[in-house]
């Protein structure tokens, strides 16, 4: 009966991934799980959208996509007002609420990262919070992502949130990338950090998710 946040540093750094692929994971694992994105934009773009493919990962049979679909691909409030659609964060909350009820594990993914407007005046940050108390961070394994992680994780103590750990995807090559899981164990030792390799999908990244079973499970 718990309720995890999947928040990351930006957008595109992985968190439907590994939404995806942890909801698998914990299918296999013997729990029931139920994953949701509260709200989703740039549904028009080509590919599977995230909320759809989350709900193929776990195999629930409800919802079958974001709780809020949007077209254009900006962010949540941005895209509301031009097509006018209401952001109905209470509506969110209920939702998440009855299906906490009945699953071992409630994913729900975010936005953009941490304060990307989810709505003009809420982020996960704000709605965190309300839903579980307990957070993934997900970063990419490159230049830069030992201050968006830290900065990350220190939003959300401050807003009473616990990290259980960090997912580091490992998208492209640069300088720094294979060095950051270090580093960030190095400025807090008791940081859980785990690093994905690159993959072809979601699916791939399933062994990868053993050891955030266990932030979860223990």
């Amino acid at each position: 009966m718990s309720v995890i946040c999947i928040t990351g540093t930006d957008t595109d750094v992985g968190k439907t991934l590994v939404t995806a692929a942890l909801g698998a994971a914990l299918v296999r694992y013997g729990r029931s799980v139920v994953a949701i994105k509260p709200v989703e934009s740039g549904i028009i773009l080509e590919g599977i959208e995230d909320g759809v493919l989350l709900a193929q990962a776990t195999g629930q049979k409800a919802p079958l996509e974001a709780l809020t679909r949007l077209k254009a691909p900006v962010a949540p409030p941005v895209a509301s007002d031009s097509e006018g659609i209401a952001l109905d964060t209470d509506v969110w909350t209920e939702t998440i609420r009855q299906y906490e009820a009945s699953f071992d594990f409630t994913l729900v993914e975010g936005a953009g990262g941490l304060l990307s407007p989810l709505t003009w005046d809420k982020t996960l940050r704000d709605l965190a919070p309300v839903w579980g108390q307990s957070a993934i961070v997900v970063a990419l394994d490159k230049l830069g992502t030992l201050n968006h992680t830290l900065m990350t994780l220190e939003l959300l103590e401050a807003a009473g949130v616990r990290p259980l750990g960090v997912v580091l995807n490992t998208l492209s090559y640069d300088g720094s990338t294979g060095a950051n899981a270090a580093s960030l164990r190095r400025v807090r030792p008791s940081l859980e950090v785990v690093t994905i390799p690159t993959v072809e999908s979601w699916r791939d990244a399933i062994p990868a998710m053993a050891p955030v079973i266990e932030w979860l499970v223990r």
